[in-house]
């Protein structure tokens, strides 16, 4: 795509909001899809038929959600991340600070937070996977943007090939127990969540286990670290900064959007012509997990294209301020959620439909977001990202927004890192 006959880049105050605006974008939308996670059994969100209504309304609340969510949010999470890994080290080195001891107490918390997410709070966690791969992507960060490219797409190409082979040679019998599981299973976990909070680690603690292990090694550690990578090349280009001419973005929104749905339309047919049935389901994974990339890929450039029409704009000033507070947010998702579903809380897994799913969304967006602009006008990290940077620095950093700002006038080196990380 060419990047001229545009307007020129916007000014770097504008890079950096429209950069956490992606990020509070991606969290937010994150969370249509983990409903179904937190307030469901574990095997609907690869197949919906084996779990509650899939007629009317509800089957339209999962259309609308596998096509225009389902990975689609989480891909530009893992973008920005791999783009955040290229930010921090850069401006370890410009310091002449030791960048992989930083880099290693980073990653190691987040690992160490991720851990305590899945084993204590919900086996969907994320953060682990995050951490164990930076690890690895951080190696390639001086690599040409174009060869980053390269690398990220044979790492997503990987899981592919992967469940490609297995429904050749796995014994279709074990490809359908995973799809449809027994009823005995399906009522063990709805038991699980509807009990206390020792209950729940009878599921928990081994789903969080393989997620961890055999799903990390075949299928999430590829794609999350091809992903990561692709967000550095992306970062490089100046497509996660909005530093990309209208044209640019314009074009990457036709092209992604008409390009990612028709594969993913062409997979909901594909699915629904075989009845559900478990000797397609592998390959039916195929065309959501490719035509995820090019639908995310459109939904960057519509927020780029919506924050350089309204940079200061009530929209724009809400999301960054979900994307300053992303670490915190993602964890309060998981609290309000599993208070809301399981059985130490209010004990509604798997009472709600799909369609009333979505408005739990709603009303934790409603909380979230309002939360997110109140805290900032106080504070200047989210309440997590905070312990985060006090761990990584091992110092404790400002939190409040006059401290910061007082410790700024007595020195201008004194801050480590900058809120655009």
């Amino acid at each position: 795509m060419s990047d001229a006959g545009g307007t020129g880049p916007t000014a770097p105050s504008e890079r950096i909001v429209a950069l956490d605006a992606l990020r509070g974008f991606a969290l937010l939308g994150i969370l249509i899809i983990n409903v179904r996670v937190f307030a469901m059994p574990e095997a609907t969100l690869g197949n919906p038929t084996v779990y509650g209504d899939f007629t009317g309304g509800n089957y339209w609340a999962w259309f609308v959600g596998h096509v225009f969510a389902e990975q689609k949010f989480i891909t530009i999470f893992t973008l920005l991340f791999g783009g955040g890994v290229v930010l921090f080290t850069r401006k370890a080195e410009q310091r002449g600070q030791s960048v992989f001891g930083l880099y290693a107490r980073r990653n190691g918390w987040l690992v160490v937070f991720g851990l305590a997410h899945a084993y204590l709070l919900w086996y969907g966690d994320i953060l682990v996977a995050y951490g164990v791969c930076a690890f690895g992507v951080v190696l390639l960060r001086d690599l040409e943007p174009r060869t980053l490219a390269g690398l990220g797409l044979v790492l997503v190409a990987v899981p592919s090939l992967i469940e490609g082979l297995a429904g050749l040679a796995m014994d279709p019998a074990a490809i359908a127990s995973t799809w449809r599981p027994p009823d005995a299973a399906i009522r063990a976990e709805l038991e699980a969540y509807r009990g206390g909070w020792l209950e729940q680690l009878t599921h928990r603690v081994p789903t969080s286990l393989r997620r961890q292990t055999t799903g990390l090694l075949g299928y999430t550690g590829w794609r999350v670290s091809g992903s990561m990578l692709l967000g550095m090349a992306l970062f490089e280009r100046g497509v996660l900064m909005n530093d990309r001419s209208t044209r640019f973005y314009r074009r990457l929104v036709a092209v992604g959007a008409s390009s990612g749905l028709a594969v993913i339309l062409v997979g909901v047919w594909y699915i629904e012509a075989n009845d559900w049935g478990a000797g397609v389901a592998l390959l039916w994974r195929q065309f959501n997990y490719w035509g995820s990339f090019a639908l995310a890929g459109a939904y960057v450039g519509l927020v780029m294209l919506y924050c350089r029409r309204r940079p200061d704009g009530p929209v724009t000033r809400a999301l960054a301020a979900v994307g300053r507070t992303a670490f915190s947010n993602y964890i309060l998702q998981t609290v309000l959620a599993t208070s809301i579903f399981y059985g130490h809380g209010l004990g509604l897994f798997g009472r709600l439909t799909r369609l009333e799913l979505l408005g739990v969304v709603v009303a934790i967006w409603a909380v979230q977001v309002p939360l997110s602009v109140c805290w900032l006008r106080y504070f200047r990290y989210g309440p997590l990202e905070w312990l985060w940077r006090s761990l990584t620095y091992e110092q404790w950093q400002p939190l409040r927004a006059d401290q910061a700002e007082k410790k700024r006038r007595q020195s201008v080196d004194s801050e480590p890192v900058d809120e655009s990380e």
